[in-house]
C-alpha cells in the first residue's frame, strides 16, 4: 500500500481495517478514514489463538513484532483528519487505538434492498445464513432445531466447523451452499424467520433479512442494537426478536415467542430501505462535503456541484 502515491488529491476517503492507512498522502490532503475495525491483530491480540496460547519464546517473538506494528499501524492512523466507523460497538475501540483528534461519526454500512423482494407469505422454515466458525454459533443453532423436530432449519454457508455439525445434524435441517445472488433472495424472501446468533460489531445479513419482510430472531447485542427494531409488544412494528443468552434455553424460548406473534413484511422491509445503499452513499457525501468546507473555511457552506479530485483506498 506504500507504493500507492495519491499524494496529488485534495481528498483522500479510505476504506479499512489496516493496509489502506498506509498510502502516501500529500500534508495538504483532507484525510478521510472510515476504519471498520483497529488492525485487528495488534489492537485485539487475544482474539487470534496462534498468539494467545504461543510458547514463550513464540510469544516473546510475536510481542516485540506487534509492538513495533502497533506503533507504525498508530503513526499512519495519526493522519487521518476524521474517522468514520460503522457501529458504536466499533467506537470506543477506535477512541482507544488512535485517540483520534476529531470525533469519530458513525456511518452505518448499507443494505443493497435491490438484491432481495417480498414473497408476499412467511415459509416453513428458519433460516441461517452463516459462515460455519465457532464464534458464529451454528453449531447451537442446530442443536437447538434437533431439540425441535418439528420446527424445519435451513443454512446456508460453509467453514471450519461444517463436518463436525453435519455430522451431528437431524432431519429437520437443511444445508445449502454455493447459491448464486438470485437463489440466496429466494431462500430469505421465503423463509419464516431469520436466525442470528452470534455477536456481530454490525452484521449485514439481519438487515438482508429484513430487505426480503422478513423477521430477526437475533441475540441482542453487538450491531443488531443499531439495525433492528426489537419486539417490546407491538410486533407490528417491530423487526426482530432479541435473545439474551447464547444458549439453546434462551433461543428456543425466542423461538417460541415469535411463533406468537405477527410482523408485519412491508414494515419491516421499509425499516431496511433507511440503511439502503442510496442513503449511506448520501450520508457519506454529505460528510465529506462539510469536512472539506471547514477544512477550506466555510463550515457548512455544501456546495452541491463542487467534484475534487479524489480517490478511494
Amino acid at each position: 500500500m506504500q507504493q500507492l502515491d495519491v499524494s496529488g488529491y485534495d481528498i483522500v476517503l479510505q476504506s479499512t481495517t489496516h493496509c489502506a492507512k498506509y498510502i502516501k498522502t500529500s500534508p495538504k490532503t483532507l484525510v478521510i478514514t472510515y476504519c471498520h475495525n483497529p488492525f485487528r491483530l495488534v489492537w485485539s491480540t487475544e482474539s487470534y489463538e496462534k498468539v494467545f496460547n504461543a510458547g514463550l519464546v513464540k510469544k516473546f517473538v510475536y510481542t516485540k513484532v506487534l509492538n513495533f506494528l502497533k506503533g507504525f499501524d498508530k503513526a499512519f492512523a495519526d493522519r487521518t483528519n476524521w474517522f468514520i466507523t460503522n457501529s458504536k460497538e466499533v467506537l470506543p475501540r477506535i477512541q482507544a487505538a488512535y485517540q483520534p483528534k476529531n470525533e469519530v461519526a458513525i456511518i452505518n454500512p448499507s443494505v443493497k434492498c435491490n438484491n432481495f423482494f417480498l414473497s408476499g407469505r412467511a415459509g416453513e422454515y428458519y433460516l441461517v445464513v452463516s459462515r460455519f466458525e465457532p464464534y458464529k454459533k451454528v453449531d447451537m443453532v442446530v442443536d437447538t432445531f434437533i431439540a425441535m423436530p418439528d420446527k424445519k432449519l435451513v443454512v446456508v454457508g460453509k467453514g471450519t466447523m461444517e463436518a463436525e455439525i453435519k455430522k451431528k445434524s437431524g432431519p429437520n435441517i437443511t444445508y445449502l451452499s454455493g447459491l448464486n445472488s438470485e437463489e440466496l433472495a429466494g431462500v430469505y424472501a421465503n423463509c419464516k424467520a431469520f436466525i442470528f446468533p452470534q455477536l456481530e460489531d454490525y452484521g449485514i445479513t439481519p438487515l438482508e433479512a429484513n430487505a426480503s419482510g422478513r423477521p430477526v430472531i437475533a441475540y441482542g447485542k453487538g450491531g443488531v442494537l443499531e439495525t433492528m427494531i426489537p419486539y417490546e409488544g407491538d410486533s407490528l412494528h417491530s423487526t426482530a426478536v432479541f435473545f439474551e443468552e447464547q444458549t439453546k434455553e434462551s433461543l428456543t424460548a425466542a423461538v417460541e415467542k415469535f411463533e406468537q406473534l405477527e410482523f408485519d413484511s412491508e414494515f419491516i422491509r421499509s425499516h431496511a430501505e433507511s440503511f439502503d445503499e442510496g442513503a449511506f452513499v448520501s450520508k457519506i457525501r454529505q460528510f465529506v462535503l462539510k469536512k472539506y468546507a471547514l477544512s477550506n473555511g466555510t463550515p457548512g457552506e455544501l456546495v452541491e456541484v463542487f467534484k475534487p479530485k479524489a480517490v478511494v483506498a
